[in-house]
């Protein structure tokens, strides 16, 4: 089964053709980070735009690529949810005028199960149940992966996602937008040991993540040491920062892991393609004698490749969408949208 997938829930616009869900025959995408570092961060509207004229491009670029014609084409899937909604909107519409022309079937996905199904597509032995850690600019989720389309959150953040929190402390430090990869560099330079930074623990919810008091705190210190006229460790502040979001995932993920009984352990999203939460991952996973699966650094960010795998999938169990599809800016990825 022939999937085209469109994405476009932020600052990326991607096409791909998926086949059965495992393999990936072309993955077009095209970035905006550069149309928006120099505002600090994404801007919707800008970001809506940019992905009207590039989204027609990249789906005829990704059925030329995979080798296909476009009656080769057995479905439509698309990013609807979580995201932003002016972005949302243009894949949605799209998606719905593909369907409609080729006279296929449309395929809703929650952007999120994408991120979790890039591993399918990286691990073809991969197959629930497993737990998984979620992670990115605007998720931070446990999740018992029951089945493909079987999912429940055990923990999530309360206020700030991970990825979000990379990108304000980068900002504070003088790094250019997106933050992680800038962060990542500098932190290389650095001990993880030069600050000490907080830690948040919800009472009664062991799985729930807080990360503004370590926004906060990079802020503080940031602040204070300028206007004393000190010099800030930026290298170690930074390294202590990774350490600190690090610290905060892995022990958690690992012991839902343990509550389950799962042996397989799979990471996903944006911050996926840290090295400090990579490697703390790898070693808790020996530590513990779990299976770790953590997708390549092209199947981390925002793809369509991710959609066209899950979209498989929810396809099987049923998924339909038609011209009355809409966009949701946010949506929990055990939605009752999603039973169908």
């Amino acid at each position: 089964m022939n999937i085209l997938a469109i994405e476009s829930s932020c600052d990326e616009t991607a096409a791909a053709i998926v086949r059965d869900g495992r393999q990936c025959l072309a993955d077009e995408i095209l970035s905006q980070a550069d149309m928006h570092a120099i505002y600090g961060g994404v801007v919707p509207e800008i970001a809506s735009r940019n992905h009207v004229t590039a989204i027609s491009r990249l789906a005829s670029s990704a059925v030329r690529k995979a080798g296909i014609t476009k009656r080769d084409i057995d479905a439509v899937a698309v990013t609807f949810a979580p995201g932003l909604i002016g972005a949302l909107l243009v894949g949605v519409n799209f998606a719905k005028g593909a369907a409609l022309s080729l006279g296929v079937p449309l395929i809703p996905v929650h952007h999120v199960r994408g991120h979790i199904a890039a591993n399918y597509i990286a691990f073809p032995q991969l197959e629930p149940p497993f737990l998984c850690l979620a992670i990115s600019g605007g998720n931070s989720l446990i999740v018992d992966v029951r089945g493909y389309t079987d999912m429940h959150i055990l923990g999530s953040t309360m206020d700030d996602a991970a990825g979000e929190c990379f990108d304000k402390a980068a900002r504070v430090l003088g790094l250019p937008y997106p933050g992680g990869r800038p962060m990542q560099e500098l932190a290389e330079g650095g001990r993880d040991d030069a600050y000490v930074l907080p830690q948040a623990h919800i009472e009664g919810r062991p799985y729930d993540m807080s990360f503004s008091g370590l926004k906060t705190a990079v802020v503080n210190l940031a602040h204070n040491a300028a206007q004393k006229g000190e010099e800030l460790d930026r290298a170690g502040l930074a390294a202590s920062f990774q350490r600190a979001v690090s610290d905060a995932l892995v022990p958690r993920a690992m012991a839902a892991a343990g509550e389950l009984g799962y042996d397989t352990v799979v990471v996903a999203g944006g911050v996926a393609a840290n090295k400090r939460v990579r490697a703390d991952f790898e070693a808790a996973c020996r530590r513990e004698g779990k299976r770790l699966f953590v997708p390549p650094l092209r199947l981390c960010g925002d793809n369509g490749a991710m959609i066209g795998a899950q979209a498989y999938y929810e396809y099987l169990a049923g998924a339909r969408a038609g011209s009355d599809l809409n966009a949701y800016a946010t949506m929990e990825i055990d939605s009752p949208l999603l039973k169908y």
